[in-house]
């Protein structure tokens, strides 16, 4: 919840105090402010297909809510996908209450580092962002949702069943 009350107030702290569409310059070409309103996905792609962004949104919280409830018993996976969900509803917020209306709202952008790329983003993307790159970091670590470590030998191990369970059954054997 934290991450949603900082995005949604980011977001509407930017729509009061910013001229829409002209570059404010904080930290001269290292950091800028630009107000867009984004009916697309990541640099604007998708914009007639808005509704479709809010349905996979809500899909994405609920597949996180799922897992959190039913499947993470780590503390570091819940702490990642508690934060990936933050990212995901402050999107998917704008997305049902911004104009021009429910379901097709437009994401409220306003961060620009131009000197790292050219889009236009928002506090939900940057935690959407880092957070997808942690599940991927655990992952590859393999750390799983239960908090145990999966090792080769635990992969060997699983492999092994999984081939023993469909090898045919031996016709001589009795």
């Amino acid at each position: 919840m934290l991450v949603l009350a900082a995005d949604q107030f980011a977001k509407n702290a930017a729509i009061a105090a910013l001229p829409s569409e002209r570059v404010v310059p904080i930290i001269g070409d290292f950091l800028q402010f630009y107000l867009v309103r984004n009916p697309g996905a990541a640099f604007s792609l998708g914009e007639g297909v808005t509704w479709v962004f809010t349905i996979a949104l809500a899909v994405v919280a609920c597949v996180i809510v799922y897992l959190g409830v039913r499947r993470v018993r780590s503390r570091l996976w819940a702490v990642v996908l508690g934060l990936l969900l933050g990212g995901v509803l402050g999107n998917l917020t704008d997305r049902l209450i911004r104009e021009p209306g429910f379901p097709v709202g437009h994401v409220v952008d306003f961060i620009s580092t131009p000197w790292m790329m050219p889009a236009i983003y928002n506090v939900a993307d940057m935690f959407i962002v880092t957070m997808m790159i942690s599940v991927a970091v655990l992952v590859l670590f393999g750390l799983k949702l239960d908090g145990s470590r999966e090792t080769k030998a635990s992969r060997a191990a699983a492999e092994s069943a999984d081939g023993a369970v469909d090898a045919p059954a031996d016709p001589g054997a009795r």
